[in-house]
């Protein structure tokens, strides 16, 4: 079933309801063929006590991106499960918004590996991450 760029936006969205997206107000804001992108804002919910970006919302949100983003570019019956992630936080963020957008480096049908650039409005690297997720059977 084929859906409408709206659609698909629309959808993303629901799936956020009561988790820990909706908690981070983190969006999924565009895709392509072989990627989707991700906003959150950075604001003192998202901190760490020194008033700067912390590296778990970070980590969050590139795992949010990577994992939805597995989900839409297979079968979309599959549940999709982060199995190992890492990051390199480059530079620090106070306020604004970061992006992430998430491009395969493997497509495979069980294990999916993913890089992620978060960045800035001005399109600074704020953190490199790659994740790799895993599509298991639905129960």
């Amino acid at each position: 079933m084929n859906y409408s760029r709206e659609e698909i936006l629309t959808r993303l969205a629901a799936s956020c309801k009561n988790t820990l997206m909706e908690t981070l107000e983190i969006e999924y804001i565009d895709f392509g063929k072989d990627f989707l992108v991700a906003q959150m804002p950075v604001t003192p919910r998202v901190h760490q006590p020194d008033g700067v970006l912390h590296g778990g919302a970070m980590v969050a949100l590139a795992e949010s991106v990577g994992s939805a983003a597995s989900f839409m570019f297979l079968d979309q019956k599959s549940t999709i499960r982060g199995i190992e992630i890492s990051a390199n936080h480059v530079k620090s963020k106070r306020d604004g918004m970061v992006y992430a957008k998430a491009t395969f480096i493997h497509k495979g049908r069980t294990t999916q590996l993913w890089n992620i650039d978060v960045v800035d409005e001005n399109d600074a690297l704020i953190s490199k991450v790659k994740l790799t997720t895993i599509a298991l059977p639905k129960k």
